[in-house]
């Protein structure tokens, strides 16, 4: 039996597993990080599963079909957050997944696909700057150059896993195969305001909107805040701040594109000094590639523009980019007739936040479950669901695994 307030608890379990006291921060290969993924393959263990921590650092696990070696349904999110972050974003849908699993184990209940839950490691990207880590590896769409990639103190990612305990030369290693992998399906928090707004306890996915990400620098010449002339100057600052305008103004052109500028830093960073040099993101998403596309080119010109207008030397730099990717119409479909079957209501709406999925398209077709989440809040600690809305989750996603089959 589906047991809702476990799920609430372990939630709060992982969440005091964080570098940040009284909120949480959980980045990728941390001490922390550490003890969240050790307590899930506890958990894994305890609904009867064979699990491990593989070479990226996921925590994975398998319960096998009516027979062993059976392809399998694969399913999970992240247990990595952002930093200051909230307590059911990934975490709800690796934990649902393993309750899912726990009430088929204790009914004695095997079926004709295997079920592989992952835990992936790191999927929002806040230590090294690159998302998806651990869904690329299992995809086999790994980058082997991001093992040079740096955090804040210096140190590589190749580094940091293997003072992890892990191997990087083993990474390659973990790329699945498409036959062994029937189709991926994940639960998780909507992250937006949609499902409150319509008093929807759950809503069907139908895509992942795509994602552009940029860094820009730009340099000017820093001087003395007291003595130099304000027409005489190339102040970097100022010039970055009519970008990061210019970036709202050209996502605002658009209904479905949003664009953001979430990180900023000033060279040199002194009360009496002008900037010199500043550096910013930028994060554009949009639910059609070339709508995306599109949108990024006008925020390149425009960068460009205020740098020839202000003689300021500037560099765009494509952090990373993903296209749009379609929940599959099959699996649609199922997950659409759980919801019927459980006597909710359906709702299909598009993803505008970025999901492991995006990754596992790679080799297989996927799916997503949204949960309700209170205000649309996410990536914040007022992110918040309720037991009756995970209760809800769980019932859905396990009536999808009992009644999953392949397309004729």
């Amino acid at each position: 039996m589906l047991d809702p307030g476990r799920i609430m608890q372990r939630c709060d379990a992982l969440a005091r597993h964080s570098e940040l006291p009284g909120g949480l921060t959980r980045v990728f290969l941390s001490r922390e990080a550490r003890a969240a993924t050790d307590l899930v393959l506890g958990w894994m263990r305890e609904a009867g599963m064979e699990a491990k921590l593989d070479a990226i650092g996921n925590a994975q696990a398998r319960y096998e079909g009516a027979r062993a070696g059976l392809p399998c349904l694969m399913m999970g999110s992240h247990l990595d957050t952002v930093r200051d972050a909230g307590k059911y974003d990934g975490m709800l849908g690796v934990i649902t997944a393993i309750e899912c699993v726990q009430a088929l184990n204790a009914a004695g209940k095997r079926l004709p696909f295997a079920i592989e839950i992952v835990g992936f490691g790191d999927e929002e990207g806040v230590r090294f700057g690159t998302t998806l880590l651990g869904s690329r590896a299992v995809a086999g769409i790994f980058d082997q150059g991001t093992l040079h990639a740096k955090d804040a103190s210096g140190k590589s990612m190749r580094e940091a896993l293997v003072e992890f305990g892990l191997d990087p030369n083993r990474i390659s290693a973990l790329a699945r195969k498409k036959q062994d992998v029937v189709a991926y399906a994940e639960l998780h928090i909507e992250q937006g305001p949609v499902l409150e707004a319509e008093g929807l306890a759950v809503g069907v996915v139908t895509a992942i909107n795509g994602f552009s990400r940029l860094r820009a620098t730009l340099r000017g010449v820093a001087g003395h805040a007291g003595t130099v002339p304000m027409k005489l100057r190339r102040d970097a600052l100022t010039a970055a701040a009519e970008c990061v305008l210019a970036v709202e103004r050209i996502a605002k052109g658009h209904p479905d594109v949003v664009g953001t500028v979430g990180r900023i830093e000033v060279k040199p960073g002194a009360i009496n000094v002008i900037p010199g040099e500043v550096g910013f993101t930028v994060d554009v998403r949009a639910p059609q590639d070339e709508l995306r596309t599109r949108s990024v080119a006008s925020i390149r010109a425009e960068i460009e523009s205020v740098c020839k207008k202000r003689d300021v030397r500037g560099e765009i730099e494509t952090l990373q980019e993903f296209g749009s990717t379609a929940c599959s119409p099959w699996l649609m479909d199922q997950m659409e007739n759980a919801v019927k079957r459980q006597g909710l209501p359906v709702r299909r709406l598009p993803s505008g936040a970025g999901h492991d999925g995006m990754a596992l398209r790679a080799i297989t077709d996927i799916c997503m479950l949204f949960v309700r989440c209170k205000g649309g809040i996410s990536h914040s600690p007022l992110e918040s669901i309720t037991e009756a809305d995970a209760a809800a989750g769980a019932k859905v996603l396990f009536d999808f695994i009992e009644h999953f089959r392949l397309p004729a």
